[in-house]
């Protein structure tokens, strides 16, 4: 398949990840909660090693173990964290426990705008940075986007429960879910067409910042207070295999 085909291809999947969000509907609330907390710490495992085994030392080898792809880690850290700061944009909502019951906003409410708006930039910088390590390398482009897939879908399943408890009827929030979802090609789309014009590997180290950030800032911090003995060794073995999976695709393809 050429570069193209396989950033149209990731954009269709991202779109359907989105419905991830119906999981909702189909699990009780208690097994939803069961499993969500296992698929954030195994997101976590995966974003930091899509950073470590495969951006960052992809960065390396294409600009030189010199100053520039650490301080392009940075900007992608620092991006992130801004966007954060003024779009209150959190990657990894926890479920509202009303969302499968009687209370909801007459009218929705206006954090659930800003959801779908930050879900929906959040979509759009993801296709720039799997579409960029697509026309990079098609490896490449595929680990990217199985990092970003991993955090996708607690984060949708998230977002939507915030949004049937802000006053969304259920269609109509899987509908916008899947909407917002379509940046992400959109942010593809964008990429491949400009890629000609600008230093496409600096998207490398830029995407090795913002997993970073949304690893330790979002994910990390959902999983790290929890007091049950049981349960922290659930998480962690789940986030050891986040990175494992991430390192066993490096080793396998050198």
């Amino acid at each position: 398949m050429s570069t193209l085909s396989w950033i149209i291809l990731s954009g269709v999947a991202m779109s359907l990840v989105a419905l991830s969000g119906a999981l909702i509907l189909v699990f009780q609330e208690k097994i939803l909660k069961r499993i969500l907390l296992p698929l954030v710490a195994f997101s976590a495992g995966a974003m930091l090693g899509s950073a470590f085994f495969h951006n960052l030392p992809e960065a390396i080898e294409e600009l030189g173990n010199g100053l520039s792809p650490f301080i392009w880690l940075v900007v992608g850290f620092s991006t992130f964290f801004l966007l954060e700061q003024f779009i209150h944009w959190h990657h990894c909502h926890r479920v509202p426990s009303e969302h499968s019951g009687g209370h909801t906003h007459k009218h929705p409410s206006p954090l659930t705008y800003l959801v779908l708006l930050g879900d929906a930039l959040h979509n759009l910088i993801d296709g720039v940075l799997v579409a960029a390590a697509f026309i990079i390398e098609i490896r490449l482009g595929l680990v990217t986007l199985l990092a970003v897939a991993a955090h996708e879908i607690p984060q949708e399943i998230g977002d939507f429960g915030i949004l049937i408890h802000g006053g969304w009827k259920r269609a109509k929030a899987l509908l916008l879910n899947v909407v917002s979802g379509l940046t992400f090609l959109v942010g593809g789309l964008i990429t491949y067409a400009f890629a000609q014009n600008v230093n496409i590997i600096l998207v490398l180290p830029f995407a090795a910042g913002s997993f970073l950030y949304i690893a330790a800032a979002d994910l990390i911090p959902e999983i790290k207070h929890e007091e049950d003995t049981g349960k922290k060794a659930i998480y962690f073995a789940a986030f050891i295999l986040g990175l494992l999976l991430l390192l066993g695709v490096k080793l396998g393809f050198e």
